[in-house]
């Protein structure tokens, strides 16, 4: 008897083809529900005989299935699923101690009494605007290392400064930006420990964002007014008498002073009898080297000037980064006004000389300084 033929099963005599169109009944059963399909059935026993001897099947390593996963619940889903309470705890108190050192858990005490305050309204603002508060945590913490790290501000004759008491302080006012009113503020709170009270122009009060910070930090407007209240209620005001003059003069013109106004900042030193603090700044007409000046724009944005320095605009927002110029501050000898008589501010040519002989000073000791300086950024 010849050799059996054998003929795949559902390939109608085609081995490895279907018809192309679906699959037959017999490979449909061979799929079995999705389970793997079973061996191939064993050739007829004619067959087999014909064949001759069959081999001995070797031994099968039985496959074992994975045992089945259970569902992922909602709970173990969460976000603090797998991790100890404790793991977490310690975790924020390494956290709060990188962020508030050691001793932590006072500050971090400190700072949520300060947000319960700031979120009540249990805080004093004087009259002014002024709020101590968020001057001394974050105004001055903020100018503090921009102060020591980047200007490297030396302060002289800070024992000029009355401990208590009104008084009034004169500077030079230079810087493109004045940058040089915020450094004066926060070297003579670091000095004396007095909050020092600007007097600033009408525009800073019309900037949305910076006159908030300004009636926040103590500044009030140029008048005065207000000058003459403050000073008789024992504050210590500083006002820069140059004005825009001052801050926006070409950089070739730089420590020559501008004209001092009228003299209503001495008019309110007599009639308060307080002593005038004479400053000079060095320093501050190197941050921004102003060599040019757009009017037209300037006038268009209800600007006094528009500036053009080497970096503004050429560089964009990174060309409103300062130079680090070496700051020189020295407050000079108090320029007494209580001997004077009463009536004085009320005479024009006495209110002209002492105008004259706080610019003098203030002149001279900039000539002073600039010679003492061993370089711009050293």
């Amino acid at each position: 008897m010849g050799d059996a033929e054998i003929i795949p099963i559902g390939t109608r005599g085609r081995p490895g083809r279907g018809t192309g169109k679906q699959p037959s009944s017999a490979a449909r059963g061979l799929a079995n529900g999705g389970r793997l399909a079973p061996a191939a059935k064993a050739p007829t026993k004619p067959a087999r005989a014909a064949a001759g001897p069959t081999p001995e099947p070797e031994p099968e390593t039985a496959a074992v299935a994975p045992a089945p996963r259970p569902a992922a619940t909602t709970r173990d889903r969460g976000p603090m699923s797998g991790i100890p309470a404790s793991d977490w705890l310690a975790a924020i108190q390494h956290g709060a101690r990188e962020v508030f050192g050691e001793q932590w858990e006072p500050q971090l005490a400190r700072f949520l009494a300060f947000l319960r305050r700031r979120v009540t309204g249990d805080y004093v603002v004087d009259e002014y605007g002024f709020d101590q508060e968020i001057t001394e945590r974050f105004l001055m913490a903020t100018l503090r290392p921009i102060a020591e790290k980047w200007f490297r501000i030396e302060v002289r004759g800070a024992e000029n400064i009355p401990a208590e008491g009104g008084a009034l302080v004169v500077s030079n006012h230079s810087g493109t930006i004045p940058v040089d009113g915020l450094m004066t503020l926060v070297s003579i709170h670091d000095h004396t420990g007095r909050f020092l009270r600007p007097l600033g122009a009408d525009l800073v009060f019309r900037l949305p964002f910076v006159s908030s910070l300004a009636r926040k930090s103590g500044a009030t407007l140029a008048c005065s007014e207000d000058a003459e209240r403050m000073l008789n209620a024992g504050e210590l005001v500083g006002v820069w008498p140059e004005g825009f003059k001052g801050i926006g003069k070409p950089y070739g013109e730089r420590y020559k002073l501008q004209r001092f106004g009228r003299g209503g900042f001495v008019a309110a030193a007599l009639r308060t009898g307080v002593p005038i603090i004479p400053l000079s700044v060095v320093g501050a007409e190197e941050i921004y080297p102003l060599v040019g000046n757009v009017p037209a724009l300037a006038r268009l944005l209800g600007l006094p000037y528009l500036p053009i320095t080497p970096f503004f605009p050429a560089l964009g927002p990174l060309g409103l980064v300062p130079l680090p110029s070496k700051w020189l501050l020295e407050f000079g000898e108090p320029i007494r006004t209580d001997e004077l008589d009463e009536g004085a501010a009320d005479d024009p040519m006495l209110v002209f000389n002492v105008t004259d002989q706080v610019r003098e000073t203030i002149q001279q000791t900039l000539y002073t300084l600039l010679m003492q300086r061993q370089s711009v950024f050293k």
